[in-house]
């Protein structure tokens, strides 16, 4: 249940965040993960866990490989699929190394068994995981090919009963129309489920989309490269575009 805000108190006591791979990516760089940016996102995670919210964590794999466009140019889809799902871990194990070199305590699961690496996807050990006040990170998506980490977002919001899914994009949050090739294009505040659809704002994809509708898990699209705007979303402050029921 939602937290009143009052002098910069939380207003979510547990959050997902989706992260796409690219957000680790340098704009620009032959490299496929930045240590810095991922130090970034890791202080802000931090600042966030400081207040007392319990956080998980999705990560995409499209800063090292993506299964749809591989399979469009020929490729199987399982397989693509399945290698994507390991770009994830990567990313993973990226984001758990510098939370832990900060001294937050942090688990990554996998949906996908890989013993040495991570321990497998248990609904009851991560809820006592984010209980006891680590951070999460959800690893390998659902484990299925055909399946988004968007999909996985929404899936492992439902399952560990997340207030909210915190989706970190490039642009502050959604437009009526895309801003880099319509310069009054318009802003979204608030925006819902249904009206969503309608209007066919990209918000997620149909499948993870349809998992929060159904779930009436509210979605909040904002700009990550913005300092603090993990902690600004989290304290209730009006930050990028809130996607609810109606």
């Amino acid at each position: 249940m939602s937290t009143s805000t009052g002098s910069g108190q939380p207003k979510y006591r547990r959050i997902v965040l989706k992260l796409s791979g690219e957000a680790l990516r340098e704009p620009g760089s032959a490299e496929t993960i930045s240590p810095d940016i991922v130090s970034g996102i890791a202080k802000q995670i931090q600042q966030v866990r400081d207040l007392g919210v319990e956080i998980a964590v999705v990560i995409g794999g499209g800063n090292i490989w993506r299964g749809l466009t591989a399979s469009h140019r020929g490729m199987d889809r399982t397989t693509a699929d399945y290698m994507g799902m390991l770009a994830t871990m990567i990313n993973g194990m990226a984001l758990q190394s510098s939370l832990e070199q900060m001294g937050v305590p942090t688990r990554l699961q996998t949906a996908i068994e890989m013993a040495n690496v991570a321990e497998p996807f248990i609904l009851r050990r991560a809820i006592r995981h984010l209980e006891l006040g680590r951070v999460v990170i959800f690893g390998a998506g659902t484990g299925n090919p055909f399946f988004s980490t968007d999909t996985t977002a929404a899936l492992r919001a439902s399952e560990i009963r997340a207030e909210i899914i915190l989706k970190a994009t490039k642009v502050d949050g959604i437009y009526d129309s895309d801003p880099k090739l319509n310069p009054n294009a318009q802003r979204y505040e608030t925006v819902s489920f249904t009206e969503a659809i309608t209007k066919r704002l990209k918000v997620m994809d149909s499948t993870a989309f349809s998992l929060c509708m159904d779930n009436r898990i509210p979605i909040i699209v904002f700009d990550m490269a913005r300092p603090e705007n993990i902690k600004r979303v989290v304290r209730g402050e009006k930050v990028g575009t809130l996607v609810t029921a109606d």
